[in-house]
């Protein structure tokens, strides 16, 4: 297993062996195990900005201007809130293409803290016109999402998570990318939509749920924004039920887009499986995916309680 953040650093070095323009900018990022990798295959572009992200976007506006394509890297529970102001200024408004690397995303600060736990960057990011974000689910989709974000117009903020994750897909492109999920699983008594780490648990409760005689439907919703909104709908019309499963706070990210989303094309019953609008705590990741109850065994009791609601 690998996490995210690793897969990101596979993806990076690849792209900037065909991608002459593409610069690394971080805010003192030395200990992350994919600077070394991309400062000795690449000198000269790697700059460390310090911890300074609000310099750091600046920098990124100046070379995106210049012709460069700059790859921001820093905590994403410093890059979406120190920086937001610069995020929307100099990057969003004027379209500008840049990719934004927001690292140790979620639960995978881990003993951190609730300072460096970020569960509230999906809402911010997806607050701002222009700016599209991605969610990878394991190694591989994230590794992807980095030649995705260089070929997608204006800034892209993808999340990373810290910690090692299943894969969960054997086919390394399939259906990765911008305005599309993934379909893992096929069936028609209910549509679970979930992204990053809980793309594995829905995948575990649609294997329970067909045990129960619940069909789930598994859509990995990797593009947050823009949202696989036809297939999503497309979903629903089989299911009339839904369950979406995220690592973030239950206001602001994938569960109020899907919610949205049904409410004005297609209503159906959506629950949600999220962070319950409470900050983080210390803790190791995988103990804090347990407190705050984001595992399969709750997509398994929010899907029977929207299945038994369905509209069919």
């Amino acid at each position: 297993m690998k996490s995210t953040l690793e897969g990101f650093g596979e993806g990076l070095l690849e792209a900037a062996r065909e991608r002459k323009d593409l610069i690394l900018l971080h805010a003192d990022m030395d200990a992350v195990p994919i600077i070394d990798p991309f400062v000795s295959n690449f000198p000269g572009r790697a700059i460390n900005c310090g911890v300074s992200e609000q310099d750091m976007i600046m920098t990124a506006a100046g070379l995106a201007l210049g012709g460069k394509t700059p790859v921001v890297l820093s905590w994403s529970a410093f890059l979406t809130t120190r920086a937001f102001d610069q995020i929307r200024t100099c990057l969003a408004i004027p379209g500008l293409q840049a990719i934004l690397a927001g690292t140790h995303a979620g639960l995978s600060a881990g003993e951190e803290g609730v300072s460096h736990q970020m569960n509230q960057d999906i809402a911010l990011m997806r607050s701002l016109p222009n700016m599209s974000v991605l969610v990878p689910a394991d190694a591989a989709s994230s590794s992807v999402s980095v030649s995705l974000s260089l070929d997608h117009p204006g800034p892209v903020y993808l999340r990373l998570g810290a910690d090692r994750v299943p894969d969960t897909c054997t086919d390394r492109n399939a259906d990765v990318r911008a305005g599309s999920g993934r379909l893992l699983r096929e069936g028609d008594g209910i549509t679970i939509c979930a992204c990053g780490i809980m793309v594995h648990e829905a995948l575990k409760a649609a294997e329970i749920l067909s045990q129960q005689g619940i069909s789930a439907e598994v859509i990995d919703c990797f593009s947050i924004k823009p949202l696989p909104s036809q297939q999503i709908l497309a979903s629903l019309r089989r299911t009339g039920c839904c369950v979406v499963a995220e690592e973030h706070n239950l206001i602001g990210g994938l569960g109020e887009a899907v919610a949205s989303l049904s409410a004005s094309e297609n209503p159906v019953p959506v629950r949600c499986v999220a962070i319950s609008d409470r900050y983080g705590q210390s803790g190791a990741p995988r103990e804090l995916q347990e407190y705050y109850g984001l595992t399969f065994r709750e997509i398994v009791g929010e899907s029977a309680q929207a299945w038994s609601m369905r509209r069919r």
